[in-house]
Order: C-alpha cells, then structure tokens, then sequence
C-alpha cells in the first residue's frame, strides 16, 4: 500500500481533508482579520477619547497617570502609601469627631441648664 494511500486509511480521509483545510484556514483567516479590524476601530476610538479628555482636563488627566503610574510601579504596599492613608483617615475623622463632641457638649451645656432651673438662682 503506497504512503499516501496508508496515511489516508489511518486517518479516515478519502482525499477531501484538503479542502475542508483549505476552507478552515480561509474562515480562519477572515475570522482574524475581523477581529483586527474591530480592535484597529476600538483603539482609535479610545484615542480620540482620550485626546479629548485630556484636552477637557489636563490637570485630573496627569494626576490619573501618576496615580496609576505609582499602582503599577508597585507603590500600593509601601510606607507612603500606609502613611498618607493614615493621614487621610485622620483629616477625614476630624469633622466627624468635631460634630460628636459639639453634641455632646451642647447636650451637656443644655442638661446643665435644665438643672439650674430646678435649683436656686446663682449669686450675681
């Protein structure tokens, strides 16, 4: 039996592989060049929104970059970041903290009140 016979017993193909291949790699390669062209579409789009972004915001745009620029350089874990978030939890802890002790106060100053009322007048 001649190798080419042989190979196509072991294989079960009658000689009709070869343009079933043909038609597969043909979809496959207008398959890809979809897909190329759909992500060539997407990321021009993406520039131009990005173009007129920065053209809206300069200033918010840098900040992003640096923001994202000090994740990515691995700056999420150091003793900067733990410090300046430290910092930040306090200055945002302040208001609230401010509020509940004016409240307490005025309930105290209030509750003081109230009790001289009861009691007799102080010496002027």
């Amino acid at each position: 039996m001649p190798r080419e016979q042989r190979k196509a017993a072991d294989t079960g193909d009658n000689g009709q592989g070869d343009a079933g291949f043909t038609e597969r790699v043909g979809h496959l390669n207008q398959s890809a060049q979809q897909l190329l062209d759909e992500a060539r579409s997407t990321f021009e789009d993406l520039g131009t929104d990005v173009r007129s972004r920065v053209r809206r915001h300069p200033y918010g745009t840098v900040l992003a970059a640096l923001g994202v620029g000090y994740v990515l350089g691995g700056g999420l874990f150091s003793r900067l970041t733990f410090g300046l978030l430290g910092a930040g939890v306090r200055l945002a802890a302040v208001p609230v903290v401010k509020q509940q002790l004016m409240g307490f106060a005025q309930a105290a100053v209030s509750g003081f009140a109230s009790d001289g009322d009861d009691e007799v007048s102080s010496p002027s």
